[in-house]
């Protein structure tokens, strides 16, 4: 299981890929100012959804507490109702402990653990959706997408997650677009585009838009203490900055009461608190695992779950450790808590898969890999896996596809990566 930070994400390589102009678009309304848009709309949000697995992988994993996901998007909506652009928009809580917040195009807003436990108010964390928001409105990822990759490509993004033959250089081409919006790093007339629709829509939402000042001065005070959050590694934050948001803010002129602060945030930020202990013992275990001392790993792993049972990563990682031991009942019972938990993500319907391999039930192993596959398509071992299930079955083209696929996403390197040779050359493949 390749990690990444802690995750189970390979590692992209980036590439070249040629930018093709000729395209009709239509004008950027939300900019106030005509734009020719290359990348349809409904393209940009079949793109954004298509990557939403990715980023929660990246950020340790959805935060496994209905309630505060719906609080946190409730406050989201509250802020749509008054955006330009009408997209599916979502939001979403990530497990990180970083200090971060981002986009994805065409309406997903993913916010860290990390930061809700850093805001003060429901104000504050308005402000933040909201300046995400901006960056959809402005069609900031878009833009950058149109610039940097080519357009057969943006428009086949999602052909990827259905078919049923893997391409690996395809796949190669999804992994950098994602890589690249993940690591997105904005300009500061993009920042300040942003924050001017943020103010704005916060300020129709009825919430105090002098809230941003607080979240940016925060941020601010971090950086003068030796440890700048992770938000300002992808949102510069100058001085200038602050002064021009404050200059926006009083263009509004605002009067009368705003919402600053309420109580259903200050419960959702209970619960957060009241986890973290679970969450630190799973970095513990991250980086013990990171460092293969499995044994340490598997430790505080379970102390993750102890504490916090709802843990459903550290729940995962405890049972792809347990499978490789070939404490095989106790990785099923582990891997299914975590997918009760969580149905929907890639990590435990690929642990769960992985599991079910060992215990040779090969179909129930294909049919939560190919769940696996469709969610995240570029993930190496799922298609090792679904080789060795494959050719467990008899079936050998399909088998052969995808040792091809995994040695081309994993580019030879993967510990399994002998024995996927041995196996194409033994079937014929190679």
């Amino acid at each position: 299981m390749e990690a990444q930070k802690g995750y189970i994400i390979k590692d992209m390589k980036v590439f070249a890929v040629l930018l093709v102009f000729l395209f009709l678009g239509c004008a950027d309304v939300s900019a106030r100012r005509p734009i020719l848009n290359l990348l349809p709309e409904s393209k940009e949000i079949e793109i954004g959804k298509a990557y939403v697995p990715y980023a929660i992988e990246e950020f340790d994993g959805l935060y496994p507490n209905r309630e505060v996901q719906e609080y946190v998007r409730s406050v989201g909506m509250r802020l749509v109702k008054h955006t330009e652009r009408k997209v599916p928009y979502e939001f979403y809580v990530v497990n990180s402990s970083q200090i971060n917040a981002f986009a994805l195009p065409g309406g997903p807003v993913m916010i860290t653990r990390g930061l809700l436990l850093r805001l003060n108010s429901e104000g504050e964390l308005a402000s933040v959706l909201g300046h995400e928001l901006g960056h959809i409105n402005a069609r900031h990822h878009a833009r950058f997408l149109e610039k940097q990759f080519g357009l057969n490509l943006l428009l086949n993004i999602g052909a990827l997650l259905v078919g049923d033959k893997p391409y690996g250089q395809a796949l190669l081409q999804f992994g950098q677009v994602g890589a690249g919006l993940l690591s997105l790093k904005f300009s500061r007339d993009q920042e300040r585009e942003a924050d001017q629709l943020g103010i704005l829509y916060t300020y129709r939402a009825g919430y105090d838009p002098n809230s941003i000042i607080g979240v940016f001065e925060m941020f601010k005070s971090m950086e003068r203490g030796g440890r700048p959050p992770e938000w300002l590694s992808t949102h510069p934050l100058p001085e200038t900055r602050i002064a021009e948001a404050k200059g926006e803010i009083q263009k509004l002129r605002p009067q009368g009461a705003f919402i600053t602060d309420t109580q259903d945030f200050q419960r959702m930020k209970a619960k957060l608190l009241k986890t973290q202990p679970s969450f630190e013992e799973f970095k513990k275990g991250s980086k013990a695992f990171s460092n293969r001392d499995y044994s340490l790993a598997l430790t505080h792993f379970q102390r993750a779950v102890e504490l916090y049972p709802e843990n459903y990563v550290a729940r995962a990682y405890m049972a792809y450790i347990l499978a490789n031991e070939r404490r095989l009942e106790e990785a099923e019972r582990q891997s299914r808590l975590a997918l009760e938990t969580m149905p929907d993500v890639f990590l435990t319907n690929y642990v769960y898969g992985y599991v079910k391999f060992f215990q040779r039930e090969n179909e129930e192993s294909l049919r939560y890999l190919q769940r696996a596959r469709q969610l995240i398509p570029d993930h190496a071992s799922t298609h090792y896996y679904l080789g060795r299930n494959y050719e467990a079955m008899g079936q050998v083209s399909k088998a052969v596809e995808h040792y091809r696929t995994a040695l081309e996403l994993s580019q030879g390197k993967a510990e399994w990566a002998s024995d996927a040779k041995e196996r194409l050359k033994r079937l014929g493949g190679m």
